[in-house]
């Protein structure tokens, strides 16, 4: 059936029904809920836990600059000093596409692994989860599992250390990777890849760049937003995002300033867990159907796309969720219960551009082209109408407008007639000076400390 030969008001409001009946269905449906080792060494601990369960042989699936960085050493160690056996696929690279997973895939046939171990950010947790998922149903290409429950056999076991906090993938029952033949992520969703358990290990996330910190925590924070705002959520979902949300407005500011501090990364780690469990049973919504059209295209990091274009789908949403805007402000810190709700609300949306701005996030995409924005509105409508519980109904025509708001500013042309102002005139036969780079806003410049690559996973 063609959806869009009916009116968009009339589809607004079947979608509306059909996504509230889904989504108690969804209060119902059983999520495993991982095993959480928290606080510095919890890394370690995994390890000495993974060996007790007699796996035959672990795969760690993670990146060259955690292996470059000793990240991988206390759970090595640990694994060493019980005697069990693991090979490393250390080639993960951001938004991990379909060959490089398929080489994982090799990986763990080849060494006979029974097990895997995620070290890294979303993209490392997300490729161990895909390879899982492969290795159990031969029969079924990565695209042929795309989608809700495709694998008929259920997948090894899969551990996770997250490095970064933001994608809450460590909880999470979906992996998602990138199709570059298509130019568009898969989503790979099956309650079975819930990992077993999880080390949030804040030591592992000292060495963080400040532009990476703040783009995983922004994509924490949409994670929790759209879980609480979206027509899925319940009285468990919205306790978990309420505390996320708070964890973040107290933690996220401190941590970018001084990524040193393991108070800060530890309760920013927790964030982002309870951000994922939220989500991944509320589902998320407009910020993450448009954000992975941007990573698709563009390869714009996921969190860095969320943090863009949050505020933009707040501000569509907010007539519908006046209310909940206001709870949301509360636990930010920004009023009190029982003050004008419109108030609080335009405050919590405020706080977000202000976040947003501390944060060095840019408010434009250069890579963003014109010509690109119908497609993208296209793409974006149909994911987030065909799955996730949106507050209020976007229009085509709406979404291209709030994809548009993203475009690159061009530079204002000089009046007509307008001479140059000798300042700049240059001398004749005189060369002009090096072009001088204007520093990218999304990467603030270098505290002290280690700091990692800015292609680390996220």
């Amino acid at each position: 059936m063609n959806l869009e030969i009916i009116p968009e008001s009339t589809r607004a409001a079947g979608l509306g029904v059909l996504m509230k009946g889904a989504g108690l269905l969804t209060r119902f449906l059983p999520i495993p809920q991982p095993t959480l080792l928290v606080g510095p060494g919890s890394s370690a601990r995994l390890g000495k836990m993974i060996a007790g369960f007699g796996h035959e042989k672990i795969l760690i699936v993670t990146d060259a600059t955690i292996v470059k960085l000793g990240l991988l050493t206390p759970l090595t160690r640990a694994l060493d000093a019980a005697g069990t056996p693991y090979s490393v696929f250390d080639e993960i690279t951001p938004d991990a596409p379909i060959p490089l997973i398929e080489r994982g895939l090799g990986a763990f046939l080849d060494h006979e692994c029974d097990a895997l171990v995620a070290v890294g950010g979303g993209s490392a947790m997300d490729a161990a989860k895909a390879i899982a998922a492969a290795s159990a149903n031969p029969g079924k290409s990565l695209r042929k599992l795309a989608g809700y429950f495709k694998g008929l056999h259920a997948p090894p076991p899969v551990y996770a250390i997250p490095t970064t906090a933001g994608t809450g993938s460590e909880v999470t029952v979906a992996a998602v990777i990138a199709d570059p033949q298509r130019k568009s992520k898969l989503v790979i969703v099956d309650t079975r890849l819930v990992p077993k358990v999880a080390a949030l290990d804040p030591e592992l996330m000292v060495g963080l760049p400040p532009a990476i910190t703040a783009a995983t925590g922004m994509d924490a924070l949409t994670h929790a937003i759209e879980a609480f705002l979206g027509q899925w959520a319940t009285d468990a979902t919205d306790a978990l995002a309420l505390t996320a949300v708070g964890l973040i407005f107290e933690n996220l500011r401190r941590v970018y300033a001084d990524g040193t501090d393991l108070e800060a990364r530890e309760k920013m780690a927790l964030a982002s867990s309870y951000a994922g469990m939220a989500f991944t049973r509320a589902n998320v919504g407009y910020v993450h159907a448009i954000a992975h059209q941007l990573g698709g295209l563009y390869h714009t990091p996921h969190g860095l796309a969320n943090a863009m274009v949050l505020p933009h789908v707040l501000r569509f949403s907010a007539p519908a969720v006046i209310a909940r805007l206001a709870q949301l402000a509360v636990r930010a810190g920004l009023g009190e219960d029982g003050q004008n709700e419109e108030a609080l609300a335009d405050r919590f949306l405020d706080a977000v551009d202000a976040l947003n701005r501390d944060l060095g996030i840019p408010t434009t995409l250069d890579a963003l082209r014109e010509a690109d924005v119908p497609s993208l509105a296209t793409a974006a409508l149909k994911e987030a109408h065909a799955g996730y519980p949106v507050p209020r109904y976007m229009g085509k025509a709406e979404c291209e407008a709030l994809i548009r708001r993203l475009l690159p500013r061009k530079p204002k042309a000089a009046p007509a007639g307008e001479k140059r102002s000798p300042a700049r005139a240059r001398p004749a036969g005189k060369k002009p000076a090096p072009a001088q780079l204007a520093p990218d806003p999304a990467v603030p410049p270098k505290a002290g400390g280690s700091r990692r690559k800015k292609t680390e996973n996220y």
